[in-house]
């Protein structure tokens, strides 16, 4: 409990430092808030703006934002003469830069060693953000007995904790997840579980990445049928309750969409499990959310 309420701490310390550095700026007769990621002789502001990784370069009280707009399938990469037109005092090309976060850095750090020898950069180690949603949807709980296949109604919230500089394709996240009984087939399930998260595709609009359910904690109310101890051969309808705290290795898969302040995201979840029998259905777990960021 300690080492949970420490690392809960510096996360939170984190993540007030992170809402710290950013600094509101007028551009264009916009108020935008923006981080900056370098800053020197040229100064690297940016910011995601309703979905949207948005750049911006910033010399002496001169700020000028980095676009590149898409004509009939091609881009323009006007971005490029804006670095051009702001660093034609030194040796330096343009023709590899890239709208990306990554790639700004590294020319904007380039350019800055080259106008000032003393020129430092403190590189940034983690870059803690945190997310918080809801979720609802249907499943036909295949690690349940399920013996007509029905399906139950889902609701649910997950905490993220995603590091966007050194670890942009990984993610932890702390679920809670709701399984409602139908009328017919009285099963429920309170389920908090511990999820990793791994991003193999991964760009400014759309992740799509695999959730690994790895530990867990469950309450579960069942009603079924038992044998009736007062009349052999009969059977009577009963109520059993059960919590269960288990290491998972259930995978899933996920898609999330950038809207506005946060992401819309679906969930194929519970696919497979290398350590929960299933009663032998497809799995069917599907679940459509929205989560913001905080």
């Amino acid at each position: 409990m300690k080492n949970l309420l420490s690392y809960s701490l510096v996360t939170f310390l984190l993540f007030a430092t992170n809402l710290i550095a950013q600094t509101t700026y007028t551009v264009a007769d916009e108020q935008l808030s923006l981080k900056t990621e370098v800053e020197g002789t040229i100064t690297l502001l940016w910011n995601t703006i309703d979905g949207e990784y948005r750049y911006f370069l910033k010399k002496e009280t001169t700020i000028t934002e980095l676009k590149n707009t898409r004509v009939n399938k091609k881009f323009n990469e006007e971005y490029k003469q804006v670095l051009e037109d702001n660093t034609n005092d030194v040796t330096i090309s343009t023709e590899k830069v890239k709208l990306t976060t990554a790639s700004l850095k590294d020319f904007f750090i380039s350019y800055n060693k080259l106008k000032d020898p003393n020129f430092f950069v403190e590189e940034k180690s983690i870059q803690i953000n945190l997310r918080l949603g809801a979720f609802a949807g249907v499943t036909n709980s295949v690690f349940s007995e399920n013996t007509n296949n029905d399906f139950l109604p889902t609701l649910g919230f997950d905490f993220e904790i995603v590091d966007e500089n050194m670890l942009k394709r990984h993610s932890l996240v702390l679920q809670f997840k709701q399984t409602f009984e139908s009328d017919d087939y009285k099963y429920a399930a309170s389920d908090f579980s511990f999820n990793y998260r791994f991003k193999f595709v991964k760009t400014q609009k759309i992740d799509v990445f695999i959730n690994t359910k790895f530990a867990g904690y469950s309450h579960v109310t069942h009603e079924d049928l038992f044998p009736d101890d007062e009349n052999e051969g009969e059977f009577v309808l009963k109520s059993t309750t059960y919590d269960d705290f288990q290491a998972y290795v259930n995978f899933g898969l996920g898609v999330d969409y950038a809207l506005g302040n946060g992401h819309l995201t679906f969930g194929y979840n519970d696919i497979v499990s290398l350590t929960n029998d299933s009663n032998g259905e497809f799995p069917l777990d599907f679940t459509l959310g929205y989560k913001l960021k905080l």
